[in-house]
Protein backbone atom coordinates (compact mmCIF):
# COMPACT_ATOMS: atom_id res chain seq x y z
CA UNK A 1 0.00 0.00 0.00
CA UNK A 2 1.48 3.34 -1.05
CA UNK A 3 1.66 6.44 1.15
CA UNK A 4 -1.41 8.26 -0.27
CA UNK A 5 -3.58 5.20 0.36
CA UNK A 6 -2.16 4.83 3.87
CA UNK A 7 -3.18 8.44 4.57
CA UNK A 8 -6.68 7.67 3.33
CA UNK A 9 -6.93 4.67 5.66
CA UNK A 10 -5.61 6.78 8.55
CA UNK A 11 -8.36 9.34 7.84
CA UNK A 12 -11.00 6.62 8.25
CA UNK A 13 -9.36 5.29 11.42
CA UNK A 14 -9.39 8.77 12.97
CA UNK A 15 -13.19 8.90 12.75
CA UNK A 16 -13.99 6.35 15.51
CA UNK A 17 -11.37 8.00 17.73
CA UNK A 18 -13.11 11.34 17.17
CA UNK A 19 -16.51 9.83 17.97
CA UNK A 20 -15.29 8.17 21.19
CA UNK A 21 -13.77 11.35 22.72
CA UNK A 22 -17.04 12.73 24.23
CA UNK A 23 -17.54 9.47 26.16
CA UNK A 24 -14.14 9.59 27.87
CA UNK A 25 -15.25 12.10 30.51
CA UNK A 26 -12.48 14.58 29.79
CA UNK A 27 -13.01 17.64 31.99
CA UNK A 28 -11.80 21.22 31.73
CA UNK A 29 -12.02 24.06 29.26
CA UNK A 30 -9.74 26.09 27.01
CA UNK A 31 -11.06 29.57 26.23
CA UNK A 32 -14.50 28.44 27.46
CA UNK A 33 -14.45 25.50 25.01
CA UNK A 34 -14.59 21.98 26.53
CA UNK A 35 -11.24 20.23 26.12
CA UNK A 36 -13.02 17.23 24.59
CA UNK A 37 -14.24 19.36 21.69
CA UNK A 38 -10.81 20.94 21.27
CA UNK A 39 -9.43 17.41 20.86
CA UNK A 40 -12.23 16.47 18.44
CA UNK A 41 -11.52 19.57 16.40
CA UNK A 42 -7.79 18.80 16.32
CA UNK A 43 -8.50 15.28 15.06
CA UNK A 44 -10.91 16.63 12.43
CA UNK A 45 -8.34 19.18 11.23
CA UNK A 46 -5.61 16.53 10.94
CA UNK A 47 -7.98 14.25 9.05
CA UNK A 48 -8.98 17.11 6.73
CA UNK A 49 -5.31 17.81 5.98
CA UNK A 50 -4.78 14.17 4.99
CA UNK A 51 -7.66 14.60 2.54
CA UNK A 52 -5.68 17.22 0.62
CA UNK A 53 -2.30 15.59 1.17
CA UNK A 54 -3.13 12.11 -0.11
CA UNK A 55 -4.52 13.46 -3.38
CA UNK A 56 -1.52 15.73 -3.90
CA UNK A 57 0.97 12.94 -3.21
CA UNK A 58 -0.87 10.48 -5.44
CA UNK A 59 -0.86 12.87 -8.40
CA UNK A 60 2.64 14.29 -7.94
CA UNK A 61 4.28 10.86 -7.43
CA UNK A 62 2.17 9.09 -10.06
CA UNK A 63 0.69 6.81 -7.39
CA UNK A 64 -2.98 7.06 -8.37
CA UNK A 65 -4.59 3.64 -7.87
CA UNK A 66 -8.08 2.19 -8.24
CA UNK A 67 -8.05 1.51 -4.50
CA UNK A 68 -7.38 5.19 -3.84
CA UNK A 69 -10.02 6.34 -6.31
CA UNK A 70 -12.55 4.11 -4.55
CA UNK A 71 -11.63 4.76 -0.92
CA UNK A 72 -10.72 8.47 -0.92
CA UNK A 73 -14.25 9.86 -1.55
CA UNK A 74 -15.72 7.34 0.89
CA UNK A 75 -13.26 8.46 3.58
CA UNK A 76 -14.27 12.07 3.01
CA UNK A 77 -17.97 11.27 3.36
CA UNK A 78 -17.41 9.23 6.53
CA UNK A 79 -15.36 12.04 8.09
CA UNK A 80 -17.70 14.94 7.29
CA UNK A 81 -20.98 13.13 7.99
CA UNK A 82 -19.68 11.69 11.28
CA UNK A 83 -18.64 15.15 12.45
CA UNK A 84 -21.97 16.65 11.39
CA UNK A 85 -23.96 13.95 13.20
CA UNK A 86 -21.96 14.64 16.35
CA UNK A 87 -22.85 18.32 16.03
CA UNK A 88 -26.53 17.44 15.53
CA UNK A 89 -26.42 15.28 18.68
CA UNK A 90 -25.05 18.16 20.76
CA UNK A 91 -27.71 20.48 19.31
CA UNK A 92 -25.26 22.72 17.50
CA UNK A 93 -26.50 22.29 13.93
CA UNK A 94 -29.92 21.30 12.55
CA UNK A 95 -30.39 17.76 11.25
CA UNK A 96 -31.40 18.91 7.75
CA UNK A 97 -27.78 19.86 6.97
CA UNK A 98 -26.37 16.29 7.06
CA UNK A 99 -29.62 15.05 5.46
CA UNK A 100 -28.99 17.28 2.42
CA UNK A 101 -25.34 16.20 2.33
CA UNK A 102 -26.25 12.52 2.56
CA UNK A 103 -28.93 12.80 -0.14
CA UNK A 104 -26.46 14.50 -2.49
CA UNK A 105 -23.81 11.84 -1.87
CA UNK A 106 -26.24 8.98 -2.55
CA UNK A 107 -27.35 10.64 -5.80
CA UNK A 108 -23.78 11.30 -6.98
CA UNK A 109 -22.63 7.79 -6.02
CA UNK A 110 -25.55 6.32 -7.99
CA UNK A 111 -24.61 8.33 -11.08
CA UNK A 112 -21.00 7.22 -10.77
CA UNK A 113 -22.05 3.56 -10.66
CA UNK A 114 -24.22 4.00 -13.74
CA UNK A 115 -21.33 5.76 -15.50
CA UNK A 116 -19.01 2.83 -14.78
CA UNK A 117 -21.56 0.32 -16.09
CA UNK A 118 -22.03 2.32 -19.29
CA UNK A 119 -18.43 2.62 -20.36
CA UNK A 120 -16.71 4.47 -17.59
CA UNK A 121 -17.74 8.01 -18.48
CA UNK A 122 -16.17 10.42 -16.00
CA UNK A 123 -18.32 13.26 -14.70
CA UNK A 124 -15.82 15.94 -13.70
CA UNK A 125 -16.10 17.64 -10.34
CA UNK A 126 -17.26 21.24 -10.62
CA UNK A 127 -16.17 24.35 -8.76
CA UNK A 128 -19.33 23.94 -6.69
CA UNK A 129 -17.93 20.63 -5.45
CA UNK A 130 -14.65 22.22 -4.42
CA UNK A 131 -16.49 25.05 -2.66
CA UNK A 132 -18.69 22.48 -0.90
CA UNK A 133 -15.69 20.63 0.49
CA UNK A 134 -13.86 23.72 1.74
CA UNK A 135 -16.90 25.38 3.36
CA UNK A 136 -18.07 22.11 4.93
CA UNK A 137 -14.74 21.58 6.64
CA UNK A 138 -14.40 25.20 7.79
CA UNK A 139 -18.03 25.19 8.97
CA UNK A 140 -17.56 21.99 10.97
CA UNK A 141 -14.35 23.29 12.59
CA UNK A 142 -16.12 26.52 13.60
CA UNK A 143 -19.20 24.63 14.83
CA UNK A 144 -17.11 22.58 17.25
CA UNK A 145 -15.86 25.76 18.92
CA UNK A 146 -19.32 27.37 18.79
CA UNK A 147 -20.33 25.57 21.97
CA UNK A 148 -21.69 28.64 23.75
CA UNK A 149 -23.67 29.73 20.72
CA UNK A 150 -25.55 26.53 20.01
CA UNK A 151 -28.39 26.23 17.52
CA UNK A 152 -26.78 28.19 14.71
CA UNK A 153 -28.64 29.78 11.80
CA UNK A 154 -30.05 33.10 12.90
CA UNK A 155 -29.63 32.24 16.56
CA UNK A 156 -27.61 35.46 16.68
CA UNK A 157 -30.86 37.42 16.18
CA UNK A 158 -32.36 36.21 19.45
CA UNK A 159 -29.41 35.17 21.58
CA UNK A 160 -27.36 37.30 23.93
CA UNK A 161 -23.99 36.45 22.47
CA UNK A 162 -21.43 39.21 22.20
CA UNK A 163 -17.87 39.64 20.98
CA UNK A 164 -15.97 36.58 19.80
CA UNK A 165 -18.87 34.18 20.51
CA UNK A 166 -21.21 36.18 18.28
CA UNK A 167 -18.55 36.38 15.57
CA UNK A 168 -17.99 32.61 15.63
CA UNK A 169 -21.74 32.00 15.52
CA UNK A 170 -22.09 34.28 12.50
CA UNK A 171 -19.12 32.72 10.67
CA UNK A 172 -20.37 29.19 11.40
CA UNK A 173 -23.82 30.05 10.06
CA UNK A 174 -22.39 31.68 6.92
CA UNK A 175 -19.96 28.83 6.15
CA UNK A 176 -22.53 26.09 6.61
CA UNK A 177 -25.12 28.06 4.62
CA UNK A 178 -22.67 28.35 1.73
CA UNK A 179 -21.80 24.66 2.05
CA UNK A 180 -25.47 23.66 1.79
CA UNK A 181 -25.95 25.81 -1.32
CA UNK A 182 -22.76 24.41 -2.86
CA UNK A 183 -23.87 20.86 -1.96
CA UNK A 184 -27.17 21.31 -3.81
CA UNK A 185 -25.61 22.95 -6.88
CA UNK A 186 -22.72 20.48 -7.10
CA UNK A 187 -25.22 17.63 -6.94
CA UNK A 188 -27.26 19.25 -9.70
CA UNK A 189 -24.10 19.61 -11.80
CA UNK A 190 -23.51 15.86 -11.52
CA UNK A 191 -27.10 15.09 -12.48
CA UNK A 192 -26.99 17.54 -15.38
CA UNK A 193 -23.59 16.27 -16.54
CA UNK A 194 -24.76 12.66 -16.46
CA UNK A 195 -28.29 13.05 -17.82
CA UNK A 196 -27.37 11.09 -20.97
CA UNK A 197 -26.67 8.06 -18.77
CA UNK A 198 -30.38 7.66 -18.06
CA UNK A 199 -31.62 7.70 -21.66
CA UNK A 200 -31.66 3.93 -22.00
CA UNK A 201 -33.26 3.26 -18.64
Amino acid sequence: MNLPNKLTVIRILLVPIMVIIPFLGIEGEIFNIPISYVIINAIFIVASITDKLDGYLARSNNQVTNFGKFLDPIADKILVLSAMLMLVEQGNIPAWIPIIVLTREFAVSGYRLIAVEQGGKVIAASNWGKLKTVTQMIGVILAFININGTNIFFNFLTCRLTGIELTINLLTSVMLSISVIATIFSGWDYIKGGKDLLKDM
